[in-house]
């Protein structure tokens, strides 16, 4: 099955990762001005070697190897997703919310993802056709995992949202929107973990007003959708992949029933945070 040998990937890029974390490590400049790691491009090389083990006919769309050579200009019907370390900065500061992102995308829908954060023990996954989301832990140095507890999304509490915003990438933009709610809490975390707190209903709302990729999102797009949830592109349908270049627009995710407000949607205000 993809899905396990997509959970078998992802673990074994975090174990190496890992090692990598507590060991030491060099930090580089990418032309994009981001940061990037040799656990970046040690995570990426297991991924890629696991998923054209598995399934050879499915094309991988990865960061590292876009950085390198350039991201393609589209990918077909179906294919990978791969983030091998979302949360760089995360991961150079020591925080522990850096995760490895592995989806499948089948007609611009995520269908299956995983996300494993290594530093936290904590994987969670999810298969959309099933509606079937679920986490454990796993210890990286540890080939035993705990068994699968199932996750969905919560409805929202009578006291408000609680909302997840970025910890790295907070824009003025996200604090305006997120006026337009009854926020009761607000938590700021690294990665695609932000996803994951609302898909296991510890959250309501994540909006980013900010740019990404769609290997950042996919992942943990997928968990969110089997676990009941959404994500909404600023036209209000759910936020697609295989867009040119691979860039995400802004997007809104959401748990459980939320009247979700108008994102900004125009080229002019989101080109200005890209």
């Amino acid at each position: 099955m993809i899905l396990d040998e997509m959970i078998a990937a992802a673990i074994m890029a975090g174990r190496a990762e890992h090692a990598i974390y507590r060991r030491g490590f060099d930090v580089r400049i990418k032309a994009d001005r981001s940061p990037v790691t040799d656990a970046d491009e040690a995570a990426e090389a297991i991924i890629l070697e696991r998923l054209t083990a598995c399934a050879p006919a499915i094309p991988v769309v990865a960061e590292e190897r876009a950085a390198r050579h350039g991201v393609p200009a589209q990918a077909g019907n179906e294919f990978f997703l791969v983030d091998p370390l979302d949360g760089t900065k995360e991961f150079i500061e020591h925080r522990g919310d850096f995760t490895v992102n592995i989806a499948l995308i089948r007609a611009g829908v995520p269908v299956l993802g995983v996300v494993y954060a290594p530093a936290n023990a904590r994987l969670f996954a999810g298969d959309v056709a099933a509606s079937s989301a679920w986490r454990c832990q796993q210890d990286p140095e540890s080939e035993v995992r705990s068994a699968r507890e199932p996750i969905h999304v919560r409805s929202v509490p009578a006291a408000g949202v609680t909302a997840v915003a970025s910890r790295s990438h907070r824009t003025p933009e996200t604090d305006t929107y997120l006026a337009a709610y009854r926020v009761a809490d607000l938590v700021s975390i690294g990665s695609s973990l932000k996803f994951c707190l609302l898909a296991e209903g510890q959250a309501d709302l994540y909006p980013r007003l900010g740019p990404t990729m769609e290997w950042d999102t996919a992942a943990g797009n997928a968990v969110l959708l089997a676990a009941g949830g959404a994500v909404f592109a600023p036209d209000g349908q759910l936020l697609r992949y295989g867009k040119p270049h691979f860039r995400n627009s802004w997007f809104v995710a959401t748990g459980g029933a939320l009247k979700v407000a108008p994102l900004p949607h125009t080229a002019a205000a989101q080109s200005a945070r890209t």
